[in-house]
């Protein structure tokens, strides 16, 4: 009797754990994306097991498997389903993406006004720049179930470049419009914004639920190092410029050209940097994103349980095409609308450049971070506020400079020494708390007092004095 309740006992147990949902390695062998995406498959495969044990039979969900789309993405649908569409963009992934969707109505309310009363210059600013809040949290949201559907750390580069739209859209209206001053302080905000305050937001957030916030060394170590290479390489031409400016020796004009010059190599250099870092995460070293993937399978199961609707590929398409389009339209108002402003408000061009358009353009993918902080999935957004930083400095900012050179436009980046030093100070303070691979809500508030800090200089940074 004792054996056989003994074998019971132990066959009882090893049941109960064969429906646990095991965790992936923290390390793989090999870099190699197939070999990765067939250890995903398999995993898979175990958890459609225990959650079939787990499960009665009238709950399980059947899923038409697509071919090609990873099981993360798998909607289950094919083509363009309206009222689904709607549902799902509404829902959005957080409480806090769906509290911005609150702000569609102004879109077309901004639009409408932009047309009909020219006149109205604050209110046209105003409207535009809340307009941009919710357009930009629908690419947010469709890039990351676009993500979802492809290869895991391709996903991340897909989503992150998705986010990064926005800014793309306004450096280019920037550009074109003249606004040289405004565009370099944005290049340098949106870096600012997304390391000081969407990290420190992140600390504070995840700190406040979680008594301390743990991430990996690995992505923290590369995310900070590449930082630090970018921020000297942006200022660069600023040091060129005063270093030539001192001598003395050097007809300005001459100097001007000289650091144009440096100025398109230097992004030139800059983006092929940043393509290496491509190459280095997708090709050779894609094992440093490991705890992040183990981090988002856990995710991954969990969301399956609560059976959340996702879209299709092809609503992905339509709903970024969708967004993307009113963002250029609304970039487009908005910008034209800086110079009444900066000239009757009195509003400072670096405060415009360093605050508020980083602000907004980047609001979406700060959302998405927060969220994942709250979650304690601090790999995940550690690795979208270190990748849309990087994506900012090392591709950003320099094709902006080499799409002035194509239409004729002398755009630099021989910053201000106000803009130099904040960004400096910025990467050194961010860097420092990373160090330790840990974090609190005391660190995340020091970053935001330190973000708030630089805003109020922005904001009493005089103009230059425009000469006739």
């Amino acid at each position: 009797m004792g054996q056989e309740s003994k074998k019971e006992e132990s066959e009882t147990l090893d049941g109960a754990f064969s429906r646990l949902p095991s965790r992936s390695p923290t390390k793989l062998i090999s870099g190699s994306s197939t070999r990765y995406s067939r250890y995903s498959r398999s995993r898979s495969r175990e958890r459609s097991g225990s959650r079939s044990a787990l499960l009665p039979p009238d709950k399980i969900q059947r899923r038409t498997v697509t071919i090609r789309i990873q099981p993360a993405g798998e909607s289950g649908r094919k083509g363009i389903h309206l009222k689904r569409f709607f549902k799902i963009c509404w829902l959005s992934t957080s409480r806090a993406s769906r509290i911005c969707n609150i702000l569609w109505p102004v879109v077309p309310t901004a639009i409408a006004v932009t047309y009909s009363r020219t006149d109205l210059h604050l209110a046209i600013f105003v409207l535009n720049y809340l307009a941009m809040i919710p357009c930009a949290n629908l690419i947010g949201f469709a890039g990351q179930e676009f993500a979802r559907k492809l290869h895991k750390v391709f996903g991340v580069l897909v989503e992150t470049t998705l986010g990064s739209v926005v800014e793309v859209v306004m450096f280019m209206v920037l550009v074109k419009n003249n606004q040289f001053q405004v565009i370099q302080a944005a290049i340098l905000g949106s870096v600012l914004a997304t390391q000081l305050l969407c990290l420190g937001v992140c600390f504070v957030v995840g700190g406040i639920r979680h008594t301390e916030l743990e991430f990996s060394p690995v992505v923290a170590e590369v995310g900070s190092d590449l930082l630090l290479t970018a921020g000297f390489g942006l200022i660069i031409p600023a040091a060129f410029f005063t270093a030539v400016k001192a001598a003395g020796n050097t007809d300005p004009e001459i100097v001007g050209e000289k650091v144009l010059n440096v100025s398109r190599i230097t992004s030139c250099l800059l983006i092929i940097s940043y393509f290496v870092y491509v190459y280095f995460q997708i090709r050779t070293h894609e094992s440093i994103y490991d705890a992040i993937f183990e981090e988002e399978e856990n995710q991954e199961l969990e969301d399956e349980l609560e059976e959340k609707e996702k879209l299709t590929f092809t609503e992905c398409i339509l709903a970024l095409s969708i967004a993307i389009t009113l963002v250029t339209i609304i970039a487009i108002n908005l910008v034209e609308h800086i110079e009444f402003i900066v000239r009757e408000r009195g509003v400072s061009d670096s405060f415009i450049g360093l605050i508020l358009v980083p602000v907004v353009e980047k609001f979406a993918e700060h959302l998405g971070a927060i969220d994942e902080a709250w979650d304690n999935q601090m790999n995940m957004a550690l690795a979208h506020v270190l990748g849309a930083t990087i994506q900012t400095s090392l591709f950003n900012g320099p094709l902006v400079v080499l799409v002035g050179w194509v239409i004729n436009k002398k755009m630099d980046l021989n910053f201000d020494l106000f803009n130099i030093i904040v960004l400096i100070l910025g990467i050194l303070v961010v860097g420092n708390f990373l160090r330790d691979s840990k974090s609190n809500y005391l660190e995340g508030s020091l970053c935001v007092i330190v973000y708030v800090n630089i805003a109020v200089a922005a904001y009493f940074y005089p103009n230059p004095v425009e000469q006739d």
